[in-house]
Protein backbone atom coordinates (compact mmCIF):
# COMPACT_ATOMS: atom_id res chain seq x y z
CA UNK A 1 0.00 0.00 0.00
CA UNK A 2 1.12 3.58 -1.34
CA UNK A 3 -0.72 6.91 -0.64
CA UNK A 4 0.99 10.20 -1.31
CA UNK A 5 -0.69 12.87 -0.13
CA UNK A 6 -0.47 16.40 -1.70
CA UNK A 7 -2.29 19.92 -1.91
CA UNK A 8 -1.43 21.44 1.40
CA UNK A 9 -0.14 25.22 2.06
CA UNK A 10 -0.96 28.28 3.68
CA UNK A 11 -4.10 29.77 3.55
CA UNK A 12 -5.96 32.27 5.88
CA UNK A 13 -8.62 31.74 7.93
CA UNK A 14 -11.90 31.51 5.59
CA UNK A 15 -9.98 30.26 2.76
CA UNK A 16 -9.92 27.46 0.69
CA UNK A 17 -7.42 23.92 0.05
CA UNK A 18 -8.48 21.02 -1.83
CA UNK A 19 -6.24 18.24 -0.74
CA UNK A 20 -5.71 15.06 -3.02
CA UNK A 21 -4.12 11.32 -2.28
CA UNK A 22 -3.23 9.18 -4.39
CA UNK A 23 -3.10 5.48 -3.91
CA UNK A 24 -1.33 2.52 -5.06
CA UNK A 25 -0.35 -1.20 -4.67
CA UNK A 26 -4.03 -2.24 -3.70
CA UNK A 27 -7.11 -2.24 -5.21
CA UNK A 28 -8.32 1.39 -4.36
CA UNK A 29 -11.94 0.87 -5.85
CA UNK A 30 -12.42 -1.84 -3.26
CA UNK A 31 -11.25 0.24 0.19
CA UNK A 32 -13.36 2.99 1.63
CA UNK A 33 -10.96 5.97 2.05
CA UNK A 34 -10.38 7.83 5.38
CA UNK A 35 -8.82 11.39 5.99
CA UNK A 36 -6.81 11.67 8.76
CA UNK A 37 -5.36 15.10 10.49
CA UNK A 38 -2.51 15.50 13.38
CA UNK A 39 -2.46 18.62 14.90
CA UNK A 40 0.75 20.12 16.75
CA UNK A 41 1.03 17.99 20.12
CA UNK A 42 -2.12 15.90 19.66
CA UNK A 43 -2.95 12.49 18.57
CA UNK A 44 -4.33 11.72 15.14
CA UNK A 45 -7.88 12.16 14.27
CA UNK A 46 -10.38 10.76 11.62
CA UNK A 47 -11.96 13.72 9.77
CA UNK A 48 -14.01 12.30 6.64
CA UNK A 49 -14.77 8.89 5.12
CA UNK A 50 -16.10 7.65 2.14
CA UNK A 51 -16.99 4.47 0.84
CA UNK A 52 -15.77 2.38 -1.73
CA UNK A 53 -18.02 3.44 -4.27
CA UNK A 54 -18.84 7.11 -3.41
CA UNK A 55 -22.51 6.38 -1.97
CA UNK A 56 -21.85 7.47 1.69
CA UNK A 57 -19.59 9.70 3.84
CA UNK A 58 -18.96 10.53 6.96
CA UNK A 59 -17.37 13.34 8.88
CA UNK A 60 -16.18 14.25 12.39
CA UNK A 61 -18.56 17.16 14.02
CA UNK A 62 -15.48 19.78 14.00
CA UNK A 63 -15.38 19.86 10.24
CA UNK A 64 -19.46 18.82 8.79
CA UNK A 65 -20.50 21.29 6.89
CA UNK A 66 -17.33 22.60 5.96
CA UNK A 67 -15.10 19.97 4.27
CA UNK A 68 -16.22 17.49 1.63
CA UNK A 69 -14.89 14.16 0.99
CA UNK A 70 -14.88 12.63 -2.61
CA UNK A 71 -13.15 10.00 -4.34
CA UNK A 72 -12.17 9.06 -8.37
CA UNK A 73 -11.76 5.45 -8.55
CA UNK A 74 -10.42 5.69 -12.38
CA UNK A 75 -7.78 7.94 -10.70
CA UNK A 76 -6.99 6.92 -7.54
CA UNK A 77 -7.54 9.85 -6.09
CA UNK A 78 -9.33 10.62 -2.62
CA UNK A 79 -9.82 14.46 -2.41
CA UNK A 80 -11.03 16.63 0.54
CA UNK A 81 -12.05 19.85 -0.54
CA UNK A 82 -11.98 22.39 2.78
CA UNK A 83 -13.57 25.06 2.71
CA UNK A 84 -13.85 28.00 5.71
CA UNK A 85 -11.14 26.66 6.95
CA UNK A 86 -10.43 28.00 10.83
CA UNK A 87 -6.71 28.05 12.60
CA UNK A 88 -7.52 24.82 14.65
CA UNK A 89 -7.21 22.90 10.80
CA UNK A 90 -4.05 23.16 11.23
CA UNK A 91 -2.17 20.13 11.43
CA UNK A 92 -0.64 17.47 8.51
CA UNK A 93 -3.62 15.69 6.72
CA UNK A 94 -3.32 11.76 6.08
CA UNK A 95 -5.43 9.42 4.30
CA UNK A 96 -5.81 5.72 4.67
CA UNK A 97 -7.47 2.75 3.20
CA UNK A 98 -9.93 0.53 4.91
CA UNK A 99 -12.44 -2.45 3.85
CA UNK A 100 -15.61 -2.19 5.29
CA UNK A 101 -17.87 0.64 5.98
CA UNK A 102 -18.46 0.26 10.08
CA UNK A 103 -14.39 -0.51 10.08
CA UNK A 104 -13.44 2.53 8.53
CA UNK A 105 -15.89 4.82 9.79
CA UNK A 106 -14.74 3.45 13.34
CA UNK A 107 -10.84 3.78 12.73
CA UNK A 108 -7.91 4.16 14.78
CA UNK A 109 -4.89 4.95 14.15
CA UNK A 110 -3.23 2.46 15.50
CA UNK A 111 -5.49 0.35 12.83
CA UNK A 112 -3.00 0.98 10.36
CA UNK A 113 0.49 -0.27 9.21
CA UNK A 114 1.35 2.83 6.69
CA UNK A 115 1.25 5.78 6.38
CA UNK A 116 2.25 8.12 3.60
CA UNK A 117 4.39 11.49 4.43
CA UNK A 118 1.02 13.58 4.86
CA UNK A 119 0.43 17.07 3.51
CA UNK A 120 0.92 20.42 5.84
CA UNK A 121 -2.00 22.35 6.40
CA UNK A 122 -1.53 25.51 7.77
CA UNK A 123 -4.39 28.18 8.38
CA UNK A 124 -2.95 31.70 9.83
CA UNK A 125 -3.28 35.42 9.32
Amino acid sequence: VQLVESGGGLVQPGGSLRLSCTGSGFTFRGYEMIWFRQAPGKERELVAVISSGSGRTNYANSVKGRFTISRDNAKKIVYLQMNSLKPEDTAVYYCNARIGWERAISALPDDFDSWGHGTHVTVSA
